[in-house]
């Protein structure tokens, strides 16, 4: 076996096909040439991006993924080259990792929503149903004892703030409101409301 012969087969298989490719000058097809760098290039690619994107398997993957199908898409280039490809690979594997960190550093940080979905939230439904309730069952009193629980309860007066305002003696507000706290009582019990 010949010297020259020995070192051509020891080469790897992208020198082979330029060797070969030089003496025929036909082109290896494309489909073939992507095979061969995938086979001779993928693995090194991928060591090389992970020390770029600090040891990211997954952005990793997609990076050198990426890289591949840029080199699919210029296969026609790759295949009229006359030197290694692993530069042109390194170059825009290196570029898609930059071009990666710019856009995540242009885009404002995006918020998890998993904390909000424990954080504890006020039930309005309850609240809404116990003052429809509550509506419903002064509607049941009369207009006298309704008049001293809005003054007194809901408005916040006092016994002779609520007499003044109704034009009526403060020992009347007294009764009134308790024959209305009873009569509220009994009403809500009605709704199946424990007062």
């Amino acid at each position: 076996m010949r010297k020259d012969a020995a070192v051509a087969d020891d080469r790897p298989a992208r020198s082979r096909h330029r060797a070969e490719r030089s003496r025929s000058e036909e082109p290896v097809p494309d489909d073939e040439l992507m095979r061969v760098i995938y086979r001779e290039h993928a693995g090194p690619l991928l060591a090389y991006v992970l020390r770029l994107v600090a040891g990211d398997r997954h952005r990793a993957e997609d990076v050198v993924q990426e890289t591949l199908v840029r080199a699919w898409r210029n296969v026609h280039r790759l295949n009229r080259a006359t030197g290694s490809v692993r530069p042109w690979l390194v170059t825009v594997a290196r570029r898609i990792v930059i071009d990666g960190h710019r856009s995540r550093q242009a885009r404002p940080q995006e918020v998890d929503p998993a904390p909000l979905e424990v954080m504890p939230a006020e039930d309005e439904i309850d609240k809404a149903l116990w003052l429809m309730t509550l509506s419903d069952a002064l509607g049941d009193l009369s207009d006298a004892h309704r008049e001293v629980l809005v003054e007194t309860y809901f408005k916040g007066r006092t016994v002779n703030e609520a007499a003044e305002t109704l034009g009526i003696p403060s020992g009347t507000v007294r009764s009134r409101v308790f024959y209305a706290l009873r009569s509220m009582k009994l009403a809500l019990e009605e709704r199946g409301v424990r007062a």
